[in-house]
C-alpha cells in the first residue's frame, strides 16, 4: 500500500510501505476512506515532536471500513464503517475506567501517527478496536463525522466542559482556527449569551461569526482586552478558551476573564507562558489544561445524527488520498491556499457514495 511517511524534520513522502497486519487480538485493520491533516502533523514535520521517529506513517484522524479483526474483537466486524479516534483506549487501566482515555496507561493515549504508524495511508491498524473505533451510523457521511476524530471533542471536552460553561454565560474564544471554530460550535450547545471570538485574521473571524459567534475582534493585546471588557460591562467573560498555544494568547485569556471565572487552555504550547499570580490570586480564577479523552465522541455523533451539530463546515479543500503531498502543501500554506481543514478521500470513496453510506467492505489490493 501507499502512505504519507515522515522522514525527519522537513521531510515527508507518499510512498510504498508494507500493508498493516493484526499484531494483537484486540486490533482491527481498516481501509481508509477519508482522512484529514492536523496542525500537530505540521509540528511533527518541523521536528517539534521528537518522539516521532523517521519512518512513521503520519495521521490520527480518519474514517474507514473494517477489513480484518483480531480474535478478541467483539463489537466490530468486517464491512463496518468506523471513525478511528485520535485517542486509543485500552479500556482496562485506571484512567480508562474513569473515562480519561487520553491518560491511558495500558498502551493507549495519543499513539496513532505519534508512537505507532498512523492513518494517512490506504490501510491502517487500529489497536484496541472495540474501545478506540466508533461505528458510523448509516445515515451519516464520512465527512460529517471525520472531525469527531480530534478537533470537535477536543474543543468540547477541554474547552467547554472543563471550562464549566453554563447557559447565559459570556465566553471568549481566543484563536479562530479549526479548534477555535470547534469551540464556537461546542459553546453554542449551551446557549451562551455571548460568544466573542478574537483573532487577527479577519477571514477567520468572519467564518466564526457566520457559524454562531456574536462578536469578532481582530485587535490584539491591550486593545483586545479593552474591547472584551466593553462588551461585558467591564466585568470580563465567564469563560476564556485559549485555542492558539502561545504565551501572549494565554496571558490575554487571564486578562479578560471575570473574577471567579474560568480559563480553559486548549492550545498546545511550545514555549513557557507567564502566570501572573500577582494579579490572579485575588480573582479566584480557575485555570484548566488537558489532552482530549474523546469520551464524548458518541454524544457528538448523536448530535450530528439529530442535525444539532454540523462539523462538515470545517472542510474547505478536498483531495484524493494519493494527492497527500499536495494536500500538505495547501494546509501548511493556508494564507495562500485559503485552506481551513482538508479532506483526503480514499480510492473507494466514489464507490461508497454510489452504493450509499452503508456500503460494504471492499477487498484489499
Amino acid at each position: 500500500m501507499k502512505a504519507l511517511v515522515y522522514h525527519g524534520p522537513g521531510a515527508r513522502a507518499w510512498e510504498e510501505v508494507p500493508d498493516p497486519a493484526i499484531t494483537a487480538p484486540t486490533d482491527i485493520v481498516m481501509r481508509v476512506d477519508a482522512v484529514t491533516i492536523c496542525g500537530t502533523d505540521l509540528h511533527i514535520l518541523k521536528g517539534d515532536v521528537p518522539e516521532v521517529v523517521p519512518g512513521t506513517i503520519l495521521g490520527h484522524e480518519a474514517c474507514g471500513t473494517v477489513v480484518e479483526t483480531g480474535s478478541s474483537v467483539s463489537t466490530l466486524r468486517e464491512g463496518d464503517r468506523v471513525l478511528a479516534s485520535c485517542i486509543t483506549s485500552c479500556g482496562r487501566c485506571a484512567a480508562c475506567r474513569e473515562g480519561r482515555y487520553g491518560l491511558c496507561t495500558g498502551g493507549g493515549g495519543w499513539i496513532l501517527g505519534h508512537l505507532i504508524d498512523g492513518v494517512q495511508a490506504e490501510y491502517a491498524r487500529i489497536p484496541f478496536g472495540d474501545t478506540s473505533a466508533y461505528r458510523i451510523p448509516a445515515t451519516l457521511t464520512d465527512e460529517q463525522v471525520l472531525f469527531l476524530a480530534d478537533i470537535m471533542p477536543t474543543a468540547y471536552e477541554v474547552g467547554v466542559i472543563a471550562g464549566r460553561l453554563r447557559p447565559g454565560d459570556a465566553v471568549a474564544v481566543v484563536g479562530a482556527g479549526p479548534i477555535g471554530l470547534a469551540a464556537v460550535l461546542s459553546a453554542e450547545l449551551y446557549t451562551p449569551r455571548k460568544v466573542i471570538v478574537l483573532d487577527p485574521d479577519q477571514g477567520r473571524v468572519d467564518r466564526a461569526l457566520a457559524h454562531g459567534a456574536s462578536d469578532g475582534i481582530t485587535d490584539t493585546g491591550a486593545a483586545a482586552r479593552d474591547r472584551v471588557l466593553a462588551l461585558t460591562d467591564g466585568r470580563g467573560v465567564d469563560l476564556a478558551i485559549e485555542a492558539v498555544g502561545a504565551p501572549e494568547t494565554f496571558e490575554l485569556c487571564t486578562d479578560i476573564v471575570r473574577p471567579g471565572g474560568h480559563v480553559a487552555n486548549v492550545g498546545v504550547h511550545g514555549k513557557p507562558a507567564t502566570l501572573h499570580l500577582e494579579r490572579l490570586w485575588i480573582k479566584g480564577v480557575t485555570i484548566t489544561t488537558g489532552l482530549v479523552d474523546t469520551s464524548t465522541t458518541p454524544t457528538l455523533m448523536r448530535l450530528i445524527e439529530a442535525r444539532k451539530l454540523d462539523p462538515s463546515v470545517f472542510a474547505t479543500h478536498r483531495f484524493a488520498l494519493s494527492e497527500a503531498m499536495d494536500a500538505y502543501d495547501a494546509f501548511a500554506d493556508a494564507k495562500t491556499s485559503g485552506a481551513f481543514k482538508v479532506v483526503l478521500e480514499g480510492a473507494a470513496h466514489e464507490q461508497l457514495v454510489a452504493v450509499g453510506a452503508g456500503g460494504g467492505a471492499q477487498a484489499r489490493t
